[in-house]
């Protein structure tokens, strides 16, 4: 990872844009303390909406409260 102080990443911008494009991280400091970082912007990758909500209903599936009532529930929240 790169780092650049703030004026010189003003100065510069267009040459560290180039860089990130090509892969490079840049970290921009001021006084040495880091205040951002360019990276590419990748797309987010898509997720299939069915396969999401499938892997919910898996977790769901193992979520059980055996041998304690809602009310219990209910109680326990309101002790505090």
């Amino acid at each position: 990872m790169k780092t650049v102080g703030a004026f010189e990443a003003k100065t510069h911008l267009a040459e560290l844009l180039q860089e990130v494009s090509e892969g490079e991280t840049v970290l921009i400091t001021r006084r040495g303390i880091p205040l951002a970082k360019l990276v590419t912007a990748n797309q987010p990758e898509k997720r299939d909406l069915k396969a999401v909500i499938h892997n919910l209903r898996e977790i769901r599936k193992g979520g059980r409260l055996k041998g304690t009532t809602l009310r219990e529930l209910i109680d326990e929240g309101r002790r505090y």
